[in-house]
């Protein structure tokens, strides 16, 4: 569905739900979700993936610990200016991190950690790039979870077991979670 500048869109506060997680734990397909589902009931939405950031934003940074800190400084920064506008955000990155996490929070309006958690084991069996079984041969250096560390959250406001619940289950507990909060259009 595609929006017009005369989209009547329904009031809501900005925030920003952030979801970290191994690669193929389920973030993008999560976001992808709920970006739907924020449109349909006609929500300011944006959706900042880290495979898409990467071709744009951040195309100038490889993988160190270095540049992993300034994707998320930069893509931060982006949360911040649209979460202060009233805009959800939906910011799916490895993010492996604590410290650059918590920053994430402390710069953006209505910051929502969510913990997209599966195995490892289950993480590689949804690679259809590859990239799992290229890392643990030694041929992808700093690949988080084999050969680079991830931090996984301490207290994230959702922890989602995506290796035990359906897609809708997860969906379903991130709108339960924002509307109790009452960022939810009604």
């Amino acid at each position: 569905m595609t929006h017009s500048l005369l989209t009547t869109y329904i009031p809501h506060p900005g925030f920003v739900i952030w979801m970290t997680g191994l690669s193929g734990a389920g973030k993008t397909t999560l976001a992808l979700a709920l970006e739907a589902d924020f449109r349909r009931r006609a929500m300011r939405v944006e959706r900042l993936d880290g495979d898409t950031v990467r071709q744009s934003l951040t195309r100038d940074l490889g993988f160190s610990k270095e540049d992993r800190d300034k994707n998320i400084e930069r893509v931060t920064f982006v949360a911040q200016v649209l979460s202060r506008n009233n805009v959800a955000v939906l910011a799916s990155f490895i993010s492996p991190y604590r410290q650059m996490r918590e920053f994430a929070r402390q710069q953006t309006t209505n910051f929502v950690e969510v913990f997209v958690d599966a195995s490892l084991e289950v993480c590689a069996a949804r690679d259809t790039k590859g990239l799992y079984a290229k890392a643990m041969a030694g041929q992808i250096p700093n690949f988080t979870g084999v050969n680079d560390p991830y931090e996984p959250p301490l207290n994230p406001e959702l922890h989602l077991r995506t290796d035990q619940e359906s897609e809708e289950e997860s969906v379903a507990r991130i709108m339960a979670w924002l509307g109790g909060r009452g960022w939810l259009p009604r």
